[in-house]
């Protein structure tokens, strides 16, 4: 078992930030809400008390009994979690006079202090609070200070927990990792052993332990998730494992094919099952974008229900497949259980909820504590295709979100073509790999256009392309202007159907990465 932090989430939009900073320096962690904390076993070696949108003074703030964890562990209180130990060991919080939210600089350090070694006198540091700590017991001594804000970070004298009142986590504060590194390895004693390697060991040991001799039935999409999943699970039970991958009639254009060929050249045992009548059938004149995303995640289940049976019935006499494959990572669970504040629901989530009861399927999910990121770094450590390694995120439903308003088995041609001109441009000309993800948008409106001499009142498309980390926040790419019309041309040209192509300057917040 690796060593690992806990992250006591209170709440805070940065939460998941603290986790990857911690990864990143090759340690194990895991997040779980203040109101549903686990028993703490011998490979915990130190907690994190993550900030929070309440103020410790109001009467529902979040509350946690830390008495115990201060005495057996080394504690960090990040802004929230720092008023809050404070506020409650006598101390006195209270509104700032102005809201400190922004760039600061840190006046005093106290170097010596192991969490600030390192650190230098003035670095930038990011604050993001409406209240500040004005008096702290007798006990605390101050570390460093900014000049608007006396208490910026302080040590408990006696114990190994600490209170900082900025954010080391964002890339703004510029020696927070620094902070970070000197918390996790130096005062709680992590050995930085939690690599992309180790994982692929423990968990394929892990697997072939939990499954034994068990058959397991997977849907695989053609991302990396569920790619990544399913060889973790090939190389811990072979051909017990049973793929198939579902044509909805919504993906990008010849994916089926080709994501067919690029699994069997994996050695995955895996079927195609061509369902798009079923599914356009299912979604003929339904506009409503959640309504969308129900009809095809029940549909899924109709299609995944009927495969199943069929590879049940090839199974031999007794042998039953008993499990489930899914490729749920670990934003999809916290986002399932958070505490409020970031876990408000946006948009239906698709991996998370599993399939109905009556199916008796048990659920293996081998990635569920991994971002993005790290899929990717297991991904290669298993040696998968970089082609599909380095695929741009697309969503569970596909196009059926793609096309605003109803689909048709026409606009999802039309949406095809432009969409692979797109994407085909962006990787001849080197952009495909410096964007998270990009991808084309069928808007339900016609525009007015001249092609020759003729009039013509065709439809419009948008182009998205964002760049970002995990895909809790994205910010637009700033494209060239001559690819965008080399692009723009090329669709309007050759896509029978469009006559004007948009390009999507939004950033997420305030905006989502797909439209619907």
């Amino acid at each position: 078992m690796s060593e690992k932090i806990i992250i006591l989430d209170f709440g805070s939009q940065y939460t998941q930030l603290i986790a990857r900073r911690v990864r990143e320096l090759n340690v194990y962690c895991e997040i779980h809400p203040f109101n549903n904390i686990p028993a703490f076993d011998e490979t915990v070696k130190g907690i994190i008390f993550s900030g929070s949108p309440y103020s410790v003074r109001q009467e529902d703030a979040p509350q946690v009994d830390y008495a115990a964890m201060m005495r057996d562990y080394p504690v960090l209180g990040v802004c929230y979690g720092a008023q809050y130990l404070a506020q409650h060991s006598g101390g006195e919080v209270l509104p700032s006079e102005i809201r400190e939210y922004g760039r600061a600089n840190l006046l005093f350090v106290d170097q010596e202090n192991p969490l600030l070694t390192g650190i230098p006198t003035q670095s930038q540091v990011w604050m993001s609070h409406g209240d500040t700590i004005k008096e702290v017991p007798s006990t605390f001594r101050v570390i460093a200070s900014t000049d608007k804000v006396r208490v910026a970070a302080y040590h408990i004298e006696g114990t190994r927990t600490y209170g900082i009142q900025f954010h080391p986590e964002v890339t703004h504060s510029t020696d927070g990792q620094v902070l970070v590194k000197n918390f996790v390895v130096n005062i709680c004693g992590c050995t930085q052993d939690w690599t992309a390697d180790a994982f692929v060991e423990m968990t394929i040991e892990d697997l072939k332990t939990q499954l034994g001799d068990d058959h397991v039935i997977m849907a695989l999409s053609g991302g990396v998730d569920s790619t990544v999943a399913a060889v973790l699970l090939h190389h811990a039970i072979g051909d017990k494992l049973h793929c198939f991958f579902v044509d909805h009639g919504l993906l990008r254009k010849n994916e089926f094919q080709e994501v067919l060929d690029s699994y069997e050249h994996m050695g995955l045992n895996i079927k195609g099952v061509n369902a798009k009548d079923q599914f356009y059938s299912k979604l003929a004149g339904v506009s409503d974008p959640e309504q969308k995303r129900k009809i095809i995640g029940a549909s899924f289940i109709d299609v995944f229900d009927e495969a199943a049976k069929q590879i049940q019935a090839e199974l031999p006499d007794g042998v039953e497949a008993k499990w489930l494959g899914q490729g749920t990572i670990y934003p999809d669970v916290i986002e399932s259980i958070s505490v409020n504040g970031p876990s408000a629901t946006i948009k239906s989530h698709h991996n998370v909820g599993g399939l109905p009861d009556y199916m008796k399927l048990n659920v293996i999910e081998p990635l569920r504590t991994l971002f993005k990121d790290e899929v990717r770094r297991v991904g290669k450590t298993l040696e998968v295709d970089p082609k599909i390694l380095g695929r741009h995120p697309f969503p569970g439903p596909g196009f059926g979100i793609r096309i605003l308003g109803d689909v048709t088995a026409e606009k999802v041609r039309i949406l095809q073509e432009a969409d692979d001109i797109y994407i085909r441009n962006l990787r001849e000309s080197g952009w495909y790999d410096k964007i998270w993800q990009a991808g084309t948008i069928f808007l339900p409106v016609q525009s007015v256009g001249v092609m020759g001499d003729e009039r013509t009142y065709e439809h419009v498309v948008a182009l998205r392309a964002v760049g970002s980390l995990d895909g809790m926040t994205a910010d637009w790419i700033h494209l060239p202007y001559d690819l965008l019309a080399k692009i723009s041309n090329e669709i309007i040209n050759h896509v029978k159907g469009i006559n004007r192509v948009v390009y999507d300057i939004s950033s997420k917040p305030p905006a989502t990465i797909e439209w619907e």
